[in-house]
């Protein structure tokens, strides 16, 4: 991963302590496991041995991934988010001139985004036809099922 991402606070912290979790918990049981199964005899018919190695090299990948997060990570403090615009952690409240519905999103980073709790990632489909809209503004987004219009009408913290 070459590419910036940005983090709440909270996220990064999070983040920290699930590596945290994988370095001091989950390592040292993957080498246990290698271990034990190492001492059931021959390596070369070793099933247990197999899957222990498996499992402890996508541990070591997962670590690397998480690790090469935390070098590209940035923290976003809200107090300098412009809300004239739409832009990463700003709740947005659109209405869908299709069906009329109107929701809020809370656009985060890719990493945060949950769709139960309305939190959208910037490089979907409605969060990157969003950046940048400004209240009143109409966003079209293509998504799988067609094209929609958004019409911005609040921009919040």
């Amino acid at each position: 991963m070459s590419g910036i991402t940005y983090f709440t606070k909270d996220a990064l912290a999070h983040l920290r302590i699930e590596l945290q979790r994988l370095k001091a918990v989950e390592r040292p049981a993957a080498s246990k496991a290698i271990a034990e199964a190492r001492e059931k005899g021959d390596l070369r018919e070793n099933a247990e041995y197999d899957a222990a190695k498996e499992a402890q090299g996508l541990l070591e990948a997962k670590i690397n991934q998480l690790e090469g997060e935390l070098i590209n990570a940035r923290v976003i403090d809200e107090g300098t988010i412009d809300t004239s615009k739409v832009s990463i952690l700003t709740k947005v409240t659109v209405t869908n001139l299709t069906n009329k519905k109107q929701v809020t999103y809370h656009l985060v980073s890719e990493k945060e985004a949950d769709l139960k709790l309305g939190k959208i990632s910037v490089t979907s489909p409605i969060g990157k036809g969003l950046l940048g809209k400004q209240v009143g503004e109409v966003a079209e987004v293509q998504v799988p099922a067609g094209k929609l219009q958004f019409k911005v009408e609040n921009i919040t913290i």
